[in-house]
């Protein structure tokens, strides 16, 4: 599966109101994970099969809620059985159509 997802918290100490610290808790496990990922401005994309992406998608959460009393979580999937590699391999298609 791949599962994109964006987590934050709801809430900011900061003056600015920035949420890039937590937010980096959160990356930092997800690149700790092991599995194939890529974060862009706006979301991370992991990549592997559904019980292990889950569970680095609850421990980057937890991460967050540990430095706020509430967080937002947006995820969405594309869940093919049967296929890896594709956090690569769709931008490649696009790519070659192009």
């Amino acid at each position: 599966m791949l599962l994109a997802f964006s987590v934050a918290p709801a809430t900011s100490q900061a003056e600015d109101g920035s949420v890039s610290e937590a937010v980096a808790a959160a990356v930092a496990i997800v690149r700790q994970s092991g599995l194939p990922h890529e974060t862009t401005s706006m979301f991370t994309t992991i990549e592997g099969e559904w019980d292990e992406v889950m569970a680095v998608v609850k421990e980057a959460t937890d991460a967050v809620l540990a430095v706020s009393p509430r967080a937002s979580l947006v995820m969405k999937a594309d869940i093919r059985p049967g296929y890896s590699g594709q956090l690569t391999a769709k931008v490649e298609r696009i790519n070659e159509r192009l």
